[in-house]
């Protein structure tokens, strides 16, 4: 059996099957705190007249428009294109930036699902997310349940999303941080190898992109 695997060197191990529910007050009680901070910060910018109320807005705007249409159009290129995907590897934000996607000032790393690894995303410290491609990440994946079991106990967690990986497949979880964005690259679907890329963004997901779901299946 092949290894787990986190980049942060944690062991995994087994351990009760927890609810993401468990920790709803909590979440509640830790976003309520995170946004009083958030807000301050922006009235004090504002005071100090590092940025206007304009611009705050429209970048407040900016991610609230984004969704996953970004990410599918970056992993539909890679699955079509070899030479872009080998950049993708390469350099996941000079990749992105080709399709004229900003990082925000993030580092992009792409990370390929194959028949031997698969990879999931997680941000242990907080909900550090590639918004610029995936648009706002969903509640679960900022639940401290998630944060904590997709480290320790990953083979679970993806078992609840309805994914079950055979015992020789190596997994792999990798931790966001506040300069580096992850996105999976996920396999392509079999019986694709014909389709437009336009006819592949639509079998590309946001949890396929997080690693806790394949691409949707083209039957």
């Amino acid at each position: 059996m092949t290894g787990d695997t986190h980049d942060h060197g944690h062991d995994h191990g087994g351990g009760p099957v927890l609810t993401y529910a468990d920790d709803s007050v909590h979440d509640r009680n830790e976003t309520g705190h995170f946004e009083l901070l958030a807000d301050a910060l922006k009235e004090l910018s504002i005071e100090k007249g590092l940025v206007t109320a304009t611009e705050v807005r429209e970048y407040v705007e900016f991610f609230d428009s984004r969704g996953t249409e970004k990410g599918a159009e970056i992993i539909a290129r890679a699955w079509t294109d070899p030479a872009y995907k080998e950049r993708l590897l390469s350099n996941g934000t000079a990749a992105a930036a080709e399709l004229d996607i900003p990082m925000a000032g993030a580092e992009l790393v792409v990370v390929e699902n194959t028949g031997s690894v698969h990879n999931v995303i997680v941000c242990t410290l907080c909900s550090c997310y590639p918004r610029t491609i995936l648009g706002l990440p969903p509640d679960w994946y900022k639940s401290k349940s998630y944060r904590s079991r997709a480290v320790n106990e990953p083979r679970a967690v993806l078992k609840e999303f309805g994914t079950e990986l055979p015992g020789d497949v190596a997994l792999r979880v990798h931790d966001s941080n506040a300069d580096m964005r992850y996105l999976v690259l996920p396999k392509r679907p079999a019986g694709t190898e014909d389709w437009p890329e336009e006819r592949l963004r639509e079998l590309v997901t946001r949890d396929s992109m997080i690693g806790v779901a394949p691409a949707r299946d083209p039957a």
